[in-house]
């Protein structure tokens, strides 16, 4: 498998699951150019040229986030990512991937935008709180990870879009169970390991 990719954005979360899963994969990563590290055009690859992009083994590339992470889990049950499908625990983590992806990750998509006014900057980070006070909520009954006590597919994803909120510069200081829940989370050897060689980090 070849994962298309771009440093510390949402591709971040295929890249860890991918290390949690043990699976083999080769990385490739895509500039702002639209052109990869191996010298591919990526929009052939992707026509829709965002990342991640995941070719499979035979070939076909499977693209948006949340079936990725579904993939990978389904792929690799022996790494317990997600719950079997057909059961109330794989219906609630898949309500909490589509959760992050259109309310959390979505959101934070107009920060990204270098013409946003500081009320439009205020109205995004004022949504992300009330997103945000929910996972807080969440997470307030001791729980380790956003599903119980098992690293899942959801943890891959909200610590991915949660840690643009450094270079973003939105204060997530009010929430401290979530802080914690980052750091538990960015604690991990595969975690660890995915920030290393995307270069967000440097090697212990």
């Amino acid at each position: 498998m070849k994962l298309y990719y771009m440093p510390g954005a949402c591709s971040l979360a295929t890249h860890i699951l991918l290390r949690e899963a043990g699976a083999a994969v080769e990385l490739d990563k895509v500039g702002r150019d639209k052109k990869t590290e191996s010298g591919a055009d990526f929009l052939a690859v992707n026509p829709k040229g965002y990342v991640p992009a995941l070719q499979l083994p035979d070939g076909d590339i499977l693209t948006e986030n949340v079936v990725l992470h579904g993939y990978v889990a389904d792929t690799y049950p022996a790494s317990k990512l997600a719950p079997a499908h057909g059961t109330k625990e794989r219906l609630k983590q898949d309500e909490l991937a589509v959760f992050i992806s259109t309310e959390i990750h979505k959101t934070y998509s107009g920060l990204f935008n270098p013409a946003i006014t500081d009320e439009g900057r205020k109205g995004i980070i004022d949504k992300l709180a009330t997103r945000y006070a929910l996972i807080e909520k969440l997470l307030s009954d001791g729980r380790t990870y956003l599903t119980g006590d098992n690293f899942a597919t959801v943890d891959a994803y909200l610590f991915t879009v949660t840690n643009w909120s450094n270079m973003l510069k939105v204060d997530l200081s009010a929430l401290p169970k979530l802080m914690a829940y980052q750091g538990r989370v960015a604690a991990r050897p595969a975690v660890q390991a995915a920030l290393v060689a995307e270069g967000l980090v440097k090697a212990a």
